[in-house]
């Protein structure tokens, strides 16, 4: 075996083991969860577990940021739909809005939210880094897209930053309210109905001026 052989094996085991904790611990909470399990469900030794992540809260630390990594990914591939819009902006804003509340909605997005404010009286530094690696980033991405179409004239000029949080309030407000905070799944309807809603919010919002002759 040679050694990249060996650290790509390395890698892609612990990946496994980050893997199945974020599992274990969003079936069982953590005071529950045990090392144990998360080794079965991984198809590990429990030393081999150990030997990568030294002990369950770091374990939890490093699952729990993981998946907020792999959420964030997910938000910003759907964000790149908008970077080249089309001539129907509408269109494109709501198949953004779409995919942003389909990933939000998702089992590991639901999974993320529920462990963090679980944990966050313990782990409070981990909900601020779950914060940066998801809301911020997303927000981010999203007002860089803005900014760009505001340039190209395809909506009023303003703060990007600002216009990206209030889009995203307008989709994450309703999809807690309707979900029950999580609680229930939300239909493909539903979620239809909030995006196409958020967009046309957005949309008299910060549609351009018509210009005046």
């Amino acid at each position: 075996m040679t050694g990249a052989t060996a650290s790509r094996g390395r890698i892609d085991k612990r990946q496994a083991i980050l893997a199945a904790a974020f599992t274990v611990f969003a079936r069982r909470g953590y005071a529950q969860a045990c090392v144990q399990e998360i080794a079965e469900v991984a198809g590990v030794a429990k030393p081999t577990v150990y030997n990568h992540l030294n002990d369950k809260e770091n374990l939890f630390r490093h699952a729990v940021t993981a998946a907020a990594d792999a959420v964030a990914a997910e938000n910003l591939a759907v964000v790149e739909r908008v970077r080249n819009p089309g001539d129907d902006l509408r269109a494109a804003l709501e198949d953004v809005a779409r995919g942003l509340l389909q990933v939000c909605s998702g089992q590991r997005c639901r999974s993320l939210r529920q462990l963090t404010y679980a944990q966050l009286t313990v782990f409070p530094d981990l909900a601020d880094a779950v914060h940066e690696r998801t809301s911020v980033r997303l927000t981010e991405a999203l007002a860089d897209r803005l900014a760009r179409l505001a340039l190209a004239g395809r909506l009023r000029a303003g703060d990007p930053t600002e216009a990206a949080e209030q889009f995203l309030a307008l989709l994450t407000g309703p999809l807690e309210h309707r979900s029950g905070l999580g609680a229930r799944e939300v239909s493909a309807a539903e979620t239809h109905a909030v995006a196409t809603a958020a967009v046309d919010t957005f949309l008299r919002a910060y549609r351009p001026e018509p210009v005046q002759h």
